[in-house]
């Protein structure tokens, strides 16, 4: 038999259970604008959306729209970077009623989380040759990008992004309780000044074309204005009993957080460890390795096939629970996406079994690099769950060097 302890945790689960379920199929699931602009710029490069206080609010839908003109005699042409558009945002951070930040990460890491949770890449769809009726890529604005814009031509770079706060629709972890009237959150979103960056700056794989012309940006490049778009996903008419509104306790105590950091100082043939922070359940981690900083021979990549020797898992006694060939974490990651990611991109799920910090203790996802160059850099990715009361415990993320 469970101790008291444990029968009352046991009953606020049960409860949590029951007012989820009862939310999810008795409540009605709204999809509203709340914000729509033509963003000059050169005036900012910033935008932020204040959310409507309207009832449990799962996440937010975030559509980005440009043009990129090259000039016609002396512009250089352009080619899509392996994250293309997007890199469109340079950031996304959501910064819930109670000040914690919930959301802050790259649009690459939104993307890719965003897949992962899809089973495939985002908003793709698949072809089917010799079917009778047109099925295909009929909605290019939702993800698209011209794959390279010459001389004296215009290319067309949109993209789409879920911003959730809720785990699912019908796993309501993470959900927002927005029906108050004395408090603010806050999505804001960073569109990338540096949408267009010349093929030896470093950190080009972050723009969304690159160019073998000098300058940021490169001369007789013109990024025109940005057309930015939130919907607001919620569930509105929640239930009630006993003349209060029913709700999923423990769902809202529960942050789902999105993060990402970026980490430098890695040393050939030499274990690297990425920390993971305290009390948190990890559900998934994404490490770009940017190796290849200045790219003038056209691959356009982040590493070299040879350039990383193995991945390890490690707990904070020295076990291993996994010790693998860079295969295998590119065997992950197709087995999710159903196709590769980017080279030089690798995904780790722990979905199904979350790394738990609070379960193991100090974490960390060790990379032994067999190639460095300089400037050579980790982009980590981050998705977690946390509940609310301890989250102020835990370390911080690490920032890097």
């Amino acid at each position: 038999m469970p101790g008291p302890a444990q029968q009352g945790q046991m009953t606020a689960q049960q409860a949590n259970m029951a007012a989820r379920n009862v939310v999810t199929m008795n409540a009605v699931k709204r999809t509203q604008q709340i914000f729509s602009e033509t963003v000059d710029l050169s005036q900012k490069n910033e935008v932020r959306i204040s959310p409507r206080n309207a009832g449990l609010i799962l996440g937010f839908i975030v559509n980005v729209r440009t043009t990129v003109d090259v000039a016609a005699s002396t512009g250089t042409p352009l080619t899509l970077t392996p994250f293309g558009p997007a890199n469109l945002l340079s950031k996304i951070e959501f910064d819930d009623l109670n000040n914690n930040t919930r959301v802050q990460t790259s649009g690459w890491h939104m993307h890719f989380v965003n897949s992962a949770r899809q089973g495939r890449p985002y908003l793709s769809n698949f072809q089917l040759d010799d079917y009778p009726i047109a099925y295909g890529s009929n909605w290019r604005e939702l993800m698209e990008g011209t794959a390279s814009i010459d001389r004296d031509e215009s290319g067309t770079a949109n993209a789409s992004w879920f911003v959730p706060l809720a785990y699912s629709d019908k796993d309501l972890r993470g959900a927002l309780y927005a029906n108050v009237v004395n408090a603010t959150a806050s999505l804001k979103l960073t569109l990338n000044p540096n949408a267009v960056q010349s093929r030896t700056a470093q950190g080009w794989q972050e723009a969304v074309y690159t160019t073998t012309a000098g300058g940021t940006p490169p001369v007789d490049v013109t990024q025109n204005d940005v057309v930015v778009e939130v919907y607001q996903v919620y569930y509105d008419q929640l239930p009630k009993g006993n003349g209060s509104v029913i709700l999923p306790m423990l769902d809202l105590s529960t942050i789902y957080e999105i993060k990402n950091t970026a980490l430098q100082g890695l040393v050939a043939n030499q274990d690297f460890s990425i920390p993971y922070s305290n009390f948190r359940d990890f559900l998934s981690t994404f490490v770009v390795y940017r190796n290849r900083v200045n790219d003038t021979a056209g691959s356009l990549g982040f590493i070299n096939e040879s350039d990383v020797s193995r991945w390890s898992l490690e707990t904070a006694n020295y076990t291993n629970i996994f010790d693998v060939d860079p295969r295998y974490a590119d065997m992950w990651a197709r087995q999710t996406f159903q196709t590769d990611p980017p080279l030089g991109v690798f995904y780790f799920p722990t979905r199904e079994k979350p790394i738990s910090t609070q379960q193991y203790g100090n974490m960390n996802l060790v990379i032994d690099a067999a190639d460095v160059q300089t400037g050579a850099a980790l982009l980590v990715g981050y998705e977690s769950l946390a509940l609310s009361n301890v989250i102020a415990q835990a370390g911080s993320f690490s920032t890097g060097s």
